[in-house]
């Protein structure tokens, strides 16, 4: 199911706060992992008013792999026309 989404930006959780942002580049399945491409961490914050979590901060990351069991949640993030 990941391997239809290389190429695209995505937004990985990994914690309620925490997470990374980048272009999906490879998909592996040992271990079972992914592979970011111009990554970058973000920070991620929830209020009462706004229950979405919207991203706060951001650090510059360049390539990173991310083991997929410590990933809560993967959002494909469409780009606005």
């Amino acid at each position: 199911m990941l391997e239809r989404n290389v190429g695209k930006k995505i937004l990985v959780v990994l914690e309620q706060t925490y997470g990374f942002e980048g272009e999906l580049v490879a998909v592996t399945h040992q271990p079972p992992g992914i592979w970011l491409s111009n990554a970058e961490a973000v920070t991620l914050r929830s209020t009462i008013a706004q229950p979405i979590p919207q991203v706060t901060s951001r650090e510059e990351k360049s390539e990173i792999f991310l083991h997929l069991n410590s990933v809560q949640r993967i959002e494909v993030l469409h780009k606005n026309r």
